[in-house]
């Protein structure tokens, strides 16, 4: 299951504001210019703040993502015109060569079902041109970081132009092996409105993700302490070899 917020016009038209900041996207943008990527694959986009940063930069950039809502609020974004914007998942895509594709955030762990996980990493493989890179992070399972999702912890509420004050927090619902579901809550103040949004991530160990990246034909170049979450969190950095 994804975040089912892309999915909420209502909650998509949020979603920036309520978490402005993306200081984590550094890290793949410094990436993108240590591999002299022109032409990037952003997997799971969700509302362009990464694919608009890279195409600011001059990059080509093609972002695909299931959820419509988001899609819609990433194309009325300043310079949405300048991303070919995809409605739908990695598993078929056309033929892009790309030098780079990413899956930035929570990406990875939301393609929480096998199949659609493998079939990720196969398009991936395809829309990349030999010797391209995918990136992407996930948690490390031994910090068990869904231990903090309390609404105690994760309480946060933020005053937004043109809608007013919003609340948001997060609760787990369940934890079933390497699964973790949580609810987020937002309350709308000017009308009191008040949605949810579930979503469920895999949490993955390292050997697990390098034996599908390598079933799949990659080979993990490097794997990386996240900037933003040092000691907690894995950046993969896998390449298609040249034929």
């Amino acid at each position: 299951m994804a975040d089912e917020c892309f999915g909420n016009p209502r909650l998509a038209a949020i979603y920036d504001p309520l978490d402005p900041d993306r200081s984590d996207l550094g890290a793949y943008l410094a990436m993108a210019e240590e591999f002299q990527a022109r032409r990037v694959l952003d997997i799971g986009c969700g509302t362009g703040v990464f694919a608009l940063l890279l195409a600011g930069r001059g990059i080509e950039v093609v972002g695909v993502e299931p959820a419509g809502a988001s899609l819609d609020v990433a194309r009325a974004k300043p310079g949405g015109e300048r991303v070919r914007w995809i409605e739908g998942d990695a598993t078929a895509l056309p033929p892009l060569r790309a030098d780079l594709a990413t899956m930035t955030a929570n990406v990875a762990q939301a393609i929480a079902d096998p199949d659609s996980w493998h079939g990720t990493l196969r398009g991936a493989y395809a829309a990349l041109r030999p010797g391209g890179r995918l990136v992407f992070e996930t948690r490390d399972p031994a910090r068990r970081a869904w231990e903090g999702w309390t609404r105690e912890e994760s309480y946060h509420t933020a005053d937004i132009p043109g809608v007013g004050p919003v609340e948001s927090w997060h609760r787990v619902t369940g934890v079933e092996g390497p699964l973790v579901t949580f609810r987020t809550t937002y309350v709308f103040a000017a009308d009191g409105a008040v949605l949810t949004s579930d979503s469920t991530l895999r949490f993955r160990e390292r050997e697990e993700v390098e034996a599908d990246l390598a079933l799949h034909g990659y080979e993990t170049e490097d794997v990386r302490d996240a900037p933003d979450r040092p000691g907690r969190e894995f950046v993969f950095v896998a390449r298609r070899p040249h034929a």
